[in-house]
């Protein structure tokens, strides 16, 4: 169960940066600098799929998240398209979200590619929890940059973090922070709000959408300064108590202060491996599948945890990647129960063309297992 929410004097958005792209990239790094499109199966011709994630190269020539895929083909024919694994997404924002939990602050997590870090507690009377120094602008940056450190170091990844007093402006912040040049990290409070947002328009306040600020714009509302303008009473009016009374607080920088921290298990894990030289050898492909699993089971063990399914991923020199899993006959931690799923799972895949990347995923029991169809 959750932990009751508590208030907090400085909110962290943590938003890590092109996620499903840099993971790509992490397992296969001739990819860095190229134009990558994650989405559906990685067949860009394939109806009703969408763009999951796209690289900033793509993104510089209109490519966008929720675009049809067919689409972005039509607009970039010679990217990279890749298939989501969201196996693969898990493991990698479980083990960035790991690192943040290391500072020692409570962590929100809102997906695989973002959470909330709250510092500095504040009691029910308003003040700050007087168990903890004081901290100031200064301090609370260089934990950001603190954070920032750790995650590229540990996981390879790269984030751009907003700090405010409330959620909804730490993440406007991060908007901010990913326009910067330098450090990636931008503070956004009461202090410079409306010489920040004032000028803006409605839809640049997080969770206006477009519906709302068409209604707003029909009643000749189209800044954050004229929204601001605009009575309580008014908003409610148009919008209803809930709506209304939360526009009304929301241009002027209000927000969610709390933190609720949840608990969290990894639901597996996973090891890769690009090779220098594609692979064309089967004996060769076997040998480095049953390393990796070996691995991967050694830090299942050192978490004291039971494997309940195996999978394997494999990516030839065209990087057409497919992912192949099965169930283990029963639960357990035993290699040489493993290792022949392994070379299965392996055997099992058509290969006409050399193999630059295999990965091999160890599925964990938790209370809540998955209980899913195996991949093919």
């Amino acid at each position: 169960m959750a932990d009751t929410p508590r208030r907090y004097r400085w909110l962290l958005h943590v938003d890590l940066d092109q996620f499903q792209v840099s993971v790509e990239r992490l397992r296969s790094p001739e990819l860095v600098d190229v134009a990558v499109i994650v989405g559906g199966n990685g067949v860009p011709t394939e109806a009703r799929k969408v763009v999951t994630c796209a690289s900033y190269e793509a993104r510089d020539v209109g490519v966008r998240a929720g675009m049809p895929l067919r689409a972005a083909h039509r607009k970039l024919p010679d990217a990279v398209y890749l298939p989501l694994d969201i196996p693969a997404y898990d493991v990698a924002s479980g083990e960035v979200m790991s690192v943040l939990r290391s500072f020692g602050h409570p962590v929100e997590v809102w997906g695989w590619d973002e959470a909330y870090v709250g510092v500095e507690p504040i009691l029910a009377g308003g003040a700050a929890d007087v168990t903890e120094a004081e901290i100031d602008d200064t301090r609370v940056r260089q934990i950001a940059q603190e954070i920032r450190a750790a995650v590229l170091s540990a996981n390879g990844l790269a984030c751009s973090i907003g700090i405010s007093d409330n959620k909804q402006r730490a993440k406007m912040a991060t908007g901010f922070a990913k326009k910067s040049a330098d450090d990636k990290v931008f503070l956004l409070d009461s202090r410079n709000w409306l010489e920040l947002m004032g000028d803006r328009p409605c839809r640049d306040l997080w969770s206006v959408g477009p519906k709302t600020a068409a209604k707003l714009a029909a009643q000749g509302v189209d800044t954050v300064h004229q929204l601001i303008a605009t009575s309580r009473e008014d908003l409610i009016g148009i919008f209803g108590p809930h709506q209304g009374n939360w526009l009304y607080v929301l241009c002027r920088g209000g927000g969610d202060a709390t933190i609720t921290e949840e608990p969290w298990l990894a639901r597996s894990h996973s090891k890769s491996r690009t090779f220098p030289v594609d692979l064309v050898d089967q004996e060769e492909m076997r040998a480095a599948a049953k390393v990796l699993a070996r691995e991967v089971l050694d830090q299942v063990l050192t978490e004291e945890r039971v494997v309940f399914r195996v999978a394997v991923t494999l990516r030839t020199s065209t990087f057409f990647t497919r992912t192949k899993s099965r169930k283990l006959a029963g639960p357990t931690t035993v290699y040489d129960d493993i290792e022949p799923v392994v070379v299965a799972l392996l055997d099992d895949f058509e290969r006409d063309r050399p193999v630059r990347l295999l990965g091999v995923r160890l599925d964990l029991v938790t209370d809540e297992s998955d209980e899913a169809e195996d991949e093919s």
